[in-house]
């Protein structure tokens, strides 16, 4: 529904979109019409995103505020009495809060760093795969896509015998470059598998998340609030860190001094990832949001009912706020950035995140010294018809 150039990426693979790169100097929040015809508004400055993201004014509740792109000009949504789903993430307290105190529960300190330690195995484990292979791989399926699958197979606790089944299914679900066809299949599969498993955790609970959510919630969770809690889990913690580790290394590779400099001080790799979440900004619009009346942001009035986009790669790179933007730099001052959002629908899995971003990319570079794109930079597929943004394949070569 977004005008194509506040999406593709047609220069640098890096840099924002060339039409939100156009805009800049035209104020914080901006007006758009969509491809519906409808307006909305763009916010491309770091403190009015998190002034819309941190005000209760603005509604995530998709069912009782449907935002422009999902309507047509002049309709409006149905009233809607209550919610019996588990998309958390769209929506609005009451509903959402207790939802999200019950996953918050769930990302316990010794979860978190047992599975840290798990996930340094997986990456070794496909790190010598590629190396006992030959010379060359794709480093999107063989290492990027694999790391986040098998750490969420770990977090709601898939028997390792059916662990090849979820990431078959996953990856076809996920990959844009399915038939659709084929895409759907594999979705109502993966819904049926998710399905079953939690219906196993009810029967024989383990020492896992889902677990967790199946019993320890009082009142309990229904099946079907189960399984589209596990989905949101699934989509969000695995395609965004998959695409965030593929184009993370393509942007390392693409900037031999800043990646010398963290050969040169492993220390720097906390800085690196927080520097590569905003840099490369993977989310293409952020998130969208209701005004539920009007509201004020910065000296822009937007009225009520409006919808608003927030544009994280143009925020993220707010001259206001940082020194030279549009430049990668591992050795800059960690700052806020919107690369998980901001205020009550902050990112629960950031840290699970940083921890794969840190093991995937420490351990790969470390033990692949001489790793190199195997094509000409301008030659890897990106993902700009997506919503999260990446690269479909990273052809490297070492030796």
């Amino acid at each position: 529904m977004l005008p194509a150039d506040l999406v593709e990426r047609t220069g640098c693979p890096f840099d924002p979109p060339s039409g939100l790169v156009r805009r800049r100097g035209q104020g914080p929040v901006q007006p758009i019409t969509l491809a519906n015809g409808n307006p909305a508004w763009l916010v491309t400055g770091l403190q009015e995103a998190r002034a819309v993201l941190a005000d209760p004014r603005f509604s995530a509740d998709r069912v009782r505020h449907p935002d422009a792109t999902k309507l047509a000009p002049g309709e409006t949504p149905p009233p809607v009495e209550s919610r019996d789903d588990g998309m958390f993430v769209f929506m609005d307290p009451p509903e959402h809060t207790r939802l999200r105190r019950l996953l918050t529960g769930q990302f316990t300190v010794r979860r978190m760093k047992a599975l840290e330690s798990r996930l340094r195995e997986i990456a070794v484990e496909h790190i010598d795969a590629m190396l006992a292979a030959g010379t060359e791989a794709d480093l999107v399926p063989a290492y990027a896509l694999p790391i986040p699958s098998l750490a969420i197979c770990e977090m709601l606790g898939v028997d390792y015998a059916d662990r090849a089944v979820f990431q078959e299914r996953t990856a076809i679900a996920l990959n844009s470059s399915s038939p659709d066809d084929e895409r759907a299949r594999a979705g109502f599969e993966l819904y049926a598998f998710i399905q079953e498993l939690v219906a196993r955790k009810r029967a024989e609970p383990a020492d896992d998340m889902l677990s967790g959510l199946v019993h320890d919630a009082d009142p309990p969770l229904t099946d079907a609030q189960l399984t589209d809690m596990a989905l949101v889990l699934l989509g969000a913690g695995h395609e965004t860190t998959a695409n965030m580790l593929g184009l993370g290394a393509f942007a390392l590779l693409e900037h031999p001094d800043q990646l010398g400099a963290l050969r040169a001080d492993p220390e720097l790799m906390d800085n690196t990832i927080e520097e590569l979440l905003r840099y490369l900004s993977i989310i293409q619009m952020g998130v969208s949001r209701v005004a539920t009346e009007a509201v004020t942001i910065g000296d822009v009035e937007v009225p009520a009912r409006a919808t608003v986009i927030i544009a994280t790669p143009e925020a993220n790179r707010d001259v206001r706020h940082w020194d030279q933007p549009d430049r990668l730099d591992v050795k800059r001052a960690r700052s806020p950035h919107l690369a998980f959002g901001h205020g009550i629908h902050q990112c629960l899995g950031q840290q699970l995140a940083r921890a794969e971003m840190r093991v995937g990319l420490s351990e790969l570079f470390t033990r692949i010294p001489g790793l190199r794109l195997a094509v000409p930079a301008g030659q890897v597929p990106l993902r700009n018809e997506m919503l999260i943004f990446g690269v479909h394949s990273l052809p490297v070569t070492w030796g």
